[in-house]
């Protein structure tokens, strides 16, 4: 099936009250503050945006909301639909069809994990099933999953086998194996979608053209300068910007894990309370936030 959408796509927060619950209300607003600053495309319930800590009906409702605000911006909704039960899977599948999202993002099965890449076609092809007409991308990222599959050899077979495949988000630091992807992507007219951010300069000089970061939520205009200046032949100049990014993650995320420090720099950076991430992931203290904090003041 064919999916068009290129570029940047931010992976976006759930923003929860002080007793937990989904702050709905922020949606819209931070629908437009993304699409002002560049960034036109929005993935839900992903990793950054905690869906698998979301139960089946937050995640409906989520992604309800992000629908209805992405019809005002005009930007691409991907919606992740995995990281529960099969038949969640599905449901969550048939529901974003429903709310008309662009495409769907997919975990593999987290628990009867696939040994095989078979194995995960076969899984996705049930996926695709429940949502005919609608994008189907698998969402690669064995530091979390640990399904290490070649991805190369499993997009060759699911383009083989599930009508609606349309790439992958490939979230790992193996460029190898990731211009592999990207050639075999470009062959089948696929996306692979980037997602590791301290890796852009690189893989783009490698071919990738997208990418899924958590960062287009506090620096987009530096994510963008950095595929610029490569495009453009800078490299020199991307290398630079990229240095300053990575440099900037770093000293963040040795405060506390990935999802965590991430959001308590969207608190620090932008307009909107995201609140704290959602347990089991542990928030970080107000002495970590107040060093966090001191990143921004020089």
């Amino acid at each position: 099936m064919k999916y068009s959408f290129r570029g940047f796509m931010a992976p976006v927060f759930t923003a929860f009250t002080e007793s937990m619950e989904v702050n709905y209300d922020i949606i819209p607003k931070y629908a437009e503050y993304l699409q002002k600053r560049g960034v036109n495309g929005v993935l839900i319930n992903g990793t950054t945006g905690e869906g698998v800590s979301l139960n089946i009906d937050e995640r409906k409702r989520v992604t309800q909301e992000w629908s209805w605000a992405v019809k005002t911006t005009k930007q691409s909704l991907m919606v992740q639909i995995g990281g529960t039960s099969m038949t969640n899977v599905i449901e969550l599948a048939k529901h974003a069809e429903s709310q008309n999202a662009d495409a769907l993002l997919c975990l593999p099965e987290l628990f009867f994990k696939p040994k095989r890449c078979q194995d995960l076609v076969d899984y996705l092809k049930l996926v695709a099933k429940a949502a005919p007409n609608t994008p189907l991308l698998y969402y690669h990222i064995p530091s979390f999953t640990d399904v290490n599959l070649d991805m190369e050899s499993f997009i060759e077979m699911a383009c083989e086998e599930i009508p609606t495949f349309a790439g992958i988000k490939f979230t790992h630091t193996n460029l190898e194996e990731g211009a592999r992807c990207v050639q075999i992507g470009k062959e089948k007219d696929v996306a692979i979608f980037l997602g590791a951010d301290q890796l852009l300069s690189a893989a783009t000089i490698l071919g990738f053209d997208s990418a899924i970061a958590t960062t287009l939520n506090m620096w987009p205009e530096l994510l963008i300068d950095i595929q610029r200046n490569v495009n453009n032949g800078n490299t020199d100049k991307a290398m630079a910007l990229q240095e300053k990014l990575t440099k900037r993650i770093n000293q963040i995320i040795k405060h506390g894990s990935w999802v965590p420090t991430m959001k308590a720099v969207m608190n620090l950076s932008s307009e909107f309370d995201m609140g704290k991430p959602r347990p089991p992931l542990v928030p970080l203290t107000k002495l970590q936030i107040q060093t966090i904090a001191t990143i921004f003041s020089k």
